[in-house]
């Protein structure tokens, strides 16, 4: 089972092929909309690995994005003791529900790719995220 590293978002994330995956918000990115990522920190399957450093030069992996949404509501209250003084704040962060397609070594060949899945099994996917 072939894998990457990918950093997006100021994070790093264990991929594979037909994974889906909750990112930091895509700028200017539409549902359904391809994306690729550039910055793959290491590759590999049972057998052998590459690691970069800090980048493997040439490895990429395709995305899709499923849909961009925002997560449950965070409340943020602050309260000083015997002041009378307290703060409510709410904070929903936005996201990228992204799909994982292929995933291309170094030479640009392709590791792994995932299967063909209707919009039905998709459509499912996304209202159980909601």
């Amino acid at each position: 089972m072939s894998f990457a590293v990918i950093k997006t978002g100021g994070k790093q994330y264990k991929v594979k092929a037909s994974d889906l995956l909750k990112i930091e918000r895509l700028k200017d990115s539409k549902a359904e909309a391809k994306i690729e990522f550039n910055e793959i920190l290491a590759y590999g399957d049972d057998k052998n690995m590459e690691i970069g450093s800090p980048f493997v030069k040439g490895a990429k992996v395709e995305a899709e994005i499923v849909k961009n949404s925002k997560n449950r509501t965070i409340l943020i209250f602050k309260k000083r003791r015997r002041q009378n003084s307290r703060r409510k704040n709410g904070h929903r962060q936005q996201y990228s529900l992204i799909k994982i397609n292929k995933i291309f070594d170094k030479d640009g060949t392709l590791l792994s790719e995932t299967k063909k899945v209707e919009k039905k099994e998709i459509k499912k996917i996304k209202q159980e995220s909601k």
